[in-house]
């Protein structure tokens, strides 16, 4: 092709289908990035984003992108965001204008406007994008001088748009401009060739966003929206939008008793009710059961610390921002923990470890507090307090390997055990381009990113690279998990860290006799006790395992004199008494699990029928019903959540169905 032609000339060459269907396209070449899409490879080259119609100036891989492309979807999503705010302006041309990215389900828009929108106005702007649509308007990009862009958004009075101009472009570069319409924006792309290519999309929500994320700046409203490249996939993303409102773990939280947050104690507090406390129970119990299995020695630390050990540690440098403010006390000034690692270390180096002492691993369910903004709090999801399943593993740096490969095991048995099957793995590495958030040297990080991607590839687990979202101290795993409605969820994280051990002056004793500094690993499973809860509230839908149940079995008696039976078979079931009615050998042979069941019986002077709904409503798995036939025969008469049909069956053998689900932790009944 000749020097100046575009990706979209490129297409044309090879088949007008192929230009038809083109939504961007990706070059890999050595020069300096000039897109946000660009990324560094492996190899040195820089993989770029661009528009269809850039001119190509210099040799390049080039990759033409359709909706078969996962990368095409941010464009695609990216040039949706640009509609909404073409069609917001052509509708309320007052409304002052701050940014609009792709998101992982769609995009947003940031918008100031003195009057909030109104459910109303979002049907207008979606109306309005339709016209958009239809008139196939084209994303043009034009380049500016940065003081005459400067001057024509000052002229507008788009304050946001003169903050991004002045913070992220240079007095003697060109500024990148898009038009969509009436509509300009100061943005680097790229963007698909025109509004015609938006096939479907729908408008969501408005909430609040405070500029720049600080509450002392102006509040802005935000607008979501979603789209996709087909109103097949639109009407599917939808549907599982309905479904999450039907799980949503703040709605049945209330429903089901489990938890509160007390508007008198403050936001991001969690409150756990008695049912929600027998849940947590029996995930801290199986947290601390595999500590102990899989060799880690369980401690506890304080919930505040002197500040200093948060300076030495680099949180107070690198993270104060997301701590809460300093405590004076007599003696210093303290902080709440935000994180439960330096702890851990300061208990590593209260004595001298040998090498055969490592690896050292230790066990927390130790709970910390971090200042998350009012904006983003969300039931469970998003708390200030919370109680982290952390773990630290100080080792030799030739057991890293096997350490790393442990906790990933570790964590996809956690997720297992919980009923989930699905996973989707992440490598987080870092920015060598933005050394200022991220401490160590490249050596350190290439040998840390290394052992992480060899475990991965040890175990044959599929994985996507994420540049630049590391921890401040070293590379990370994470494993995300797909719920009952295809959503994905970050939980569980495994992070090296050669940062803390050399902050602290970590020792160990060589085989040698010299002192050597260990690497530490940084792992937590459930993320934390209270986020890992609400996503099991919302994958279940409040019906939880028969093990997780906070009540697992209701015997309801039909009348009165049924009631000395019914407690006779609760008696058997919590393992209280043995059950006296023939045959009762089955019940507590050697050999056999002991009955340990959380169950109720509901002796209320209420009507049967009525009973029963209510406890259907509180997603009980066995509901009981005993009357003269049952009590006559030792039997009982089983009504198992989600199904019609009732059975009739001895009592034994409900004991033994019912432990055995216990068990076997079994996710159905």
């Amino acid at each position: 092709m000749p020097k100046g032609s575009t990706a979209l000339d490129v297409a044309k060459s090879i088949s007008p289908r192929l230009a038809e269907a083109a939504i961007a396209a990706k070059v890999s070449s050595n020069g300096a990035p000039a897109g946000e899409g660009a990324r560094p490879t492996q190899a040195g080259l820089t993989q770029e984003l661009i528009d269809l119609t850039r001119p190509l100036d210099k040799d390049t891989e080039l990759r033409i992108l359709t909706d078969k492309d996962p990368e095409a979807l941010g464009v695609y999503r990216h040039s949706s965001a640009h509609l909404l705010a073409a069609a917001v302006l052509e509708l309320f041309p007052e409304t002052k204008l701050g940014h609009g990215p792709a998101t992982e389900s769609g995009f947003f828009y940031d918008f100031y406007r003195e009057t909030p929108f109104t459910p109303e106005d979002l049907e207008k702007i979606e109306k309005k994008m339709q016209e958009l649509v239809q008139q196939n308007l084209p994303y043009a990009r034009e380049f500016l001088p940065r003081d005459e862009g400067l001057q024509r958004f000052k002229n507008e009075g788009d304050f946001m748009k003169c903050h991004f101009i002045e913070q992220f472009t240079r007095p003697d570069e060109k500024i990148s401009i898009y038009k969509t319409g009436k509509f300009l924006d100061f943005c680097r792309g790229p963007h698909i060739p025109s509004t015609g290519k938006i096939k479907a999309f729908k408008l969501l929500n408005i909430a609040g966003a405070y500029w720049l994320g600080d509450e002392k700046n102006p509040q802005l409203q935000r607008i979501y929206g979603t789209s996709f490249f087909s109103k097949k996939d639109l009407d599917a993303y939808l549907h599982q939008i309905e479904e999450a409102k039907k799980r949503d773990h703040r709605v049945l939280g209330k429903q089901l008793d489990l938890f509160s947050i007390q508007e008198l104690a403050g936001p991001g507090l969690i409150f756990w009710h008695p049912k929600g406390g027998i849940i947590r129970k029996e995930m801290e119990d199986w947290m601390r059961d595999q500590y102990l299995k899989r060799g880690y020695s369980l401690v506890y630390t304080p919930h505040v610390m002197r500040k200093q050990l948060w300076q030495t540690s680099g949180h107070e440098g690198y993270y104060s921002q997301n701590m809460f403010d300093v405590m004076e006390l007599d003696d210093a000034e303290y902080r709440l923990k935000p994180m439960n690692c330096p702890g851990h270390i300061l208990i590593y180096k209260d004595s001298l470890k040998s090498y055969r002492d490592l690896p050292v691993r230790l066990g927390e369910l130790g709970t910390v507090y971090r200042y998350e903004r009012s904006g983003v709090m969300h039931g469970l999801l998003r708390v200030r307090g919370f109680t982290q399943d952390d773990a630290h593993i100080f080792c030799t740096p030739e057991q890293i390997e096997e350490e790393i490969a442990d906790c990933v095991e570790f964590a996809r048995d956690v997720l297992r055990d919980f009923g989930f099957d699905k996973f989707v793995t992440e490598l987080s590495t870092w920015n060598p381009d933005d050394k200022k958030n991220f401490v160590g040297s490249e050596d350190q990080w290439s040998l840390a990113t290394d052992s992480l991607e060899k475990v991965l590839k040890r175990l044959n687990i599929e994985y996507k690279t994420i540049p630049g979202e590391a921890a401040f101290y070293g590379p990370k795993i994470d494993i995300k998990l797909v719920d009952a409605i295809g959503r994905l969820w970050q939980l569980s994280t495994v992070q090296f860290d050669f940062n803390l051990p050399a902050r602290f002056g970590l020792e160990y004793v060589a085989e040698d006799g010299t002192r050597k500094q260990p690497v530490m690993v940084h792992r937590a499973l459930y993320g934390s006790v209270e986020r890992f809860f609400g996503v099991l509230i919302e994958h279940y839908a409040g019906a939880f395992p028969v093990w997780l149940s906070p009540v697992q079995v209701v015997l309801v008696p039909i009348a009165e004199r049924h009631v000395e039976y019914a407690n006779k078979v609760a008696a058997m079931l919590r393992g209280e008494s043995a059950f006296t009615h023939p045959p009762a050998e089955s019940v507590g042979r050697v050999g056999q699990p002991q009955p340990s069941v959380r169950v109720e019986v509901d002796a209320r002077n209420e009507k049967m029928n009525a009973k029963i709904r209510e406890h259907a409503m509180q997603k009980v798995p066995f509901m009981l019903v005993v009357g003269d036939k049952e009590a006559e025969a030792g039997k009982v008469n089983v009504r198992t959540r989600g199904k019609e049909k009732t059975e009739d069956m001895s009592a034994e053998e409900f004991c033994e169905r019912i432990m055995k689900l216990i068990s076997d932790k079994t996710s159905n009944l």
